[in-house]
């Protein structure tokens, strides 16, 4: 399956997710979004602050994990419905901002209507691909990102343009699929693994030499390897919370 084709598959699954068509991605069993999003580190009083937007996509908590200060440009790649985004909008303040950036327009519509429930002013969500992302060079403080690089299929691309647009001692944190053993080539190319962010998923050592090729100082915060029975059947996966830095060039 080419990269177009992926594309257009993951499209289509997370466009009728939002549309509430279908419910999660896939990956989650018996698992309701509250359930969900407790066992990867986000608190009841978050998922009751904005439960109109945990669509239960996640492997992790990165606004729990991220640095993120006062008067910060945040950009959350892959924002979907905005969970992550309205609780990094309240950590940067009125003077600070948010950007979501999502390739799926069904997903933007809805997170823009969410902004619009929740009284955000300080969010914004833009179309467009993490791969090639609609933000200006070195704009960006912290960059956070919740199980989505795994769907992208040129993934040294994200990282690459994540490097662009972050200023000089810019911080990027990570919560994404990564495998710990090969899928074969039928799982690599099934619909519902790609969507539901493992097929697409790179092997871990693989995954972290794309951050170093693309000019990031990584380090590992946590792995949760439990995920594979809870949320993934099983399959040789584990959740790898990262922070990346782009050092100051001398």
């Amino acid at each position: 399956m080419d990269a177009d084709t992926k594309k257009d598959v993951v499209k289509k699954k997370y466009s009728n997710i939002a549309l509430g068509v279908v419910q999660g991605c896939g990956c989650c069993g018996s698992l309701t979004n509250e359930q969900l999003a407790a066992s990867i580190g986000y608190s009841p009083e978050e998922n009751r602050s904005f439960s109109e937007a945990n669509l239960g996509l996640g492997c992790g908590n990165p606004t729990a994990l991220g640095e993120i200060k006062e008067e910060d440009t945040v950009l959350d790649l892959g924002s979907g419905a905005g969970f992550d985004s309205f609780l990094a909008a309240r950590k940067v303040g009125k003077i600070g901002k948010v950007i979501g950036v999502d390739m799926t327009e069904d997903m933007i519509t809805k997170a823009r209507e969410n902004a619009e429930k929740y009284g955000f002013n300080n969010v914004e969500f833009r179309h467009g691909d993490i791969e090639d992302l609609p933000v200006e060079t070195g704009s960006i403080d912290v960059i956070m990102s919740n199980c989505v690089i795994n769907l992208a299929p040129d993934k040294y691309r994200v990282f690459k343009e994540a490097y662009r647009v972050l200023k000089d001692n810019g911080r990027m944190y990570i919560s994404d699929i990564v495998l710990l053993k090969d899928l074969t080539p039928e799982e690599k190319n099934n619909d519902e693994l790609i969507c539901s962010c493992v097929g697409g998923a790179l092997l871990k050592d693989d995954y972290l030499k794309i951050i170093k090729d693309a000019g990031f100082h990584s380090s590992i915060i946590e792995e949760d390897k439990d995920i594979s029975e809870r949320q993934y059947s099983g399959y040789p996966v584990e959740s790898l919370k990262l922070k990346l830095v782009k050092m100051r060039m001398n």
